[in-house]
């Protein structure tokens, strides 16, 4: 894996010793900030390839660093920390534009195993814009270089994971995948007991996408099985 610039932006600055010794061991180049708007300032002057960011920080909170990050035209994944374990907080991370969270306490191999997982995503994701710039299936459109998904002249918001999902069945259209393999390959682990993170990922995809959510077009449901991307579809890559 060849270098990595990460930024860390955690008050806590015992955490953010201690994240940035084990970021050292994976050949991360990291640069500390310890509040919302020195955040903000490094992020326009610097390109990352990862930010881990806690939601609770002095003067601008993580929520609405992540929401000026996911403006930036250029695509920065996002590992946000949070002392709050509740499903409301996390969705409300991963709707500001996060890739994923940790929930503090948090132990370093899952930390770890978190920014690793991030980099394969994005080295994965990587690979497959150099040979497709444009995916089209039917009335759905996907500019993978700016993540920009459309049906028709309607631009589509979503999330991060939302769009990876997507990618995910686009690009394998037809295979069926259970829902330990989306976790594996698109949150990047595996974790039983967690598959309904993929079924309410799905399902707020799909309200996004589909003209008739029960009746989805594009994400069909494989019963017993898990999900696939609709392979009937007219389909062009440019």
């Amino acid at each position: 894996m060849s270098l990595k610039n990460v930024l860390v932006v955690e008050d806590n600055e015992d955490i953010a010793r201690l994240i940035h010794m084990h970021l050292a061991d994976m050949d991360c180049h990291t640069t500390i900030t310890t509040d919302g708007l020195s955040a903000i300032y490094e992020i326009c002057q610097h390109s990352f390839d990862l930010v881990i960011l806690d939601l609770m920080l002095p003067n601008v909170d993580g929520l609405e660093v992540c929401r000026r990050i996911r403006k930036q035209s250029r695509y920065t994944p996002v590992l946000m920390l949070t002392s709050k374990s509740s499903e409301l907080d996390r969705i409300t991370g991963l709707d500001a534009g996060a890739d994923d969270y940790v929930t503090k306490p948090f132990s370093i191999r899952e930390l770890t195993a978190r920014v690793k997982a991030q980099f394969r995503r994005v080295d994965a994701t990587q690979n497959t814009d150099q040979h497709q710039h444009l995916l089209k299936y039917g009335d759905l459109s996907i500019e993978t270089e700016k993540r920009q998904v459309s049906i028709g002249d309607r631009l589509i918001d979503l999330t991060a994971k939302e769009y990876d999902l997507l990618l995910k069945f686009c690009t394998n259209p037809g295979k069926v995948f259970s829902r330990l393999q989306l976790l594996d390959s698109v949150w990047g682990y595996g974790h039983d007991g967690y598959e309904h993170t993929v079924n309410s990922h799905i399902n707020r995809l799909r309200n996004k996408i589909e003209t008739m959510p029960a009746q989805p077009e594009y994400v069909l449901t494989v019963w017993g099985v898990g999900y696939k991307f609709n392979d009937k579809l007219h389909h062009e890559t440019v």
